[in-house]
């Protein structure tokens, strides 16, 4: 089993995230820990409230095989987030690969782990101007960019993002990875059975409801 982790921050987006973190756990069964830099309720884009399983103090990022940090309509109080940006900073020059879409390279920038590595975003290119850590002649102005560890995506394409970390890691996904159109499956491929064993854990399962 490889270790999977998720940075919250506020705002962040579950939108550009879930392609991935539903392939990982409903698909091939990895835990992953949500870190934040405070033990508190954290508001995503959608309006979803979550709770961190993990603290950036409890953690250490180095015990991670990856980590994916999510896009979000207001990077600054990640930004300015000297806990996080320090959890960042500390996997510098180690084997984590870093999957980071949307807004969020920014950080990871700020971190030092963007240093001489190519890289894409989808954050407002005056942003790039207004930050000196940033290095903007590393930009590159495509859908999805890997260089060494680090993945990055626009936010647009969220499912490419999450097929390139798949695939770096070794994940049967297929050649058409969520990308299915309803008209290319008969009435047969869209009806589904359980196994008999799997309907006789349903009926156990049942019964806890069932007086």
């Amino acid at each position: 089993m490889r270790k999977f982790a998720v940075l919250l921050y506020p705002n962040f987006s579950l939108q550009e995230i879930t392609c991935l973190t539903s392939a990982l756990t409903v698909w091939f069964g990895e835990k992953i820990d949500f870190i934040a830099s405070e033990n508190r309720e954290y508001l995503s884009e959608e309006g979803l409230r979550i709770i961190p399983s993990k603290t950036t103090a409890e953690a250490k990022i180095t015990d991670y095989d990856c980590v994916i940090l999510p896009g979000t309509i207001n990077p600054l109080p990640a930004l300015f987030d000297d806990a996080l940006i320090d959890f960042l900073r500390s996997g510098m020059n180690s084997k984590v690969v870093f999957a980071a879409v949307s807004s969020s390279p920014i950080l990871l920038s700020k971190a030092g782990i963007l240093s001489g590595k190519q890289f894409t975003s989808g954050y407002f290119m005056q942003m790039a101007d207004t930050f000196e850590f940033v290095e903007k002649e590393n930009f590159i102005h495509k859908g999805v960019v890997e260089d060494g560890n680090v993945i990055t995506g626009i936010g647009m394409f969220f499912r490419e993002f999450a097929e390139a970390v798949l695939r770096r890691f070794g994940y049967d996904i297929g050649e058409n990875f969520m990308c299915y159109k309803p008209e290319d499956f008969t009435e047969e491929e869209l009806t589904f059975f359980w196994s008999d064993d799997e309907y006789k854990e349903f009926l156990e399962e049942l019964k806890a409801y069932v007086k």
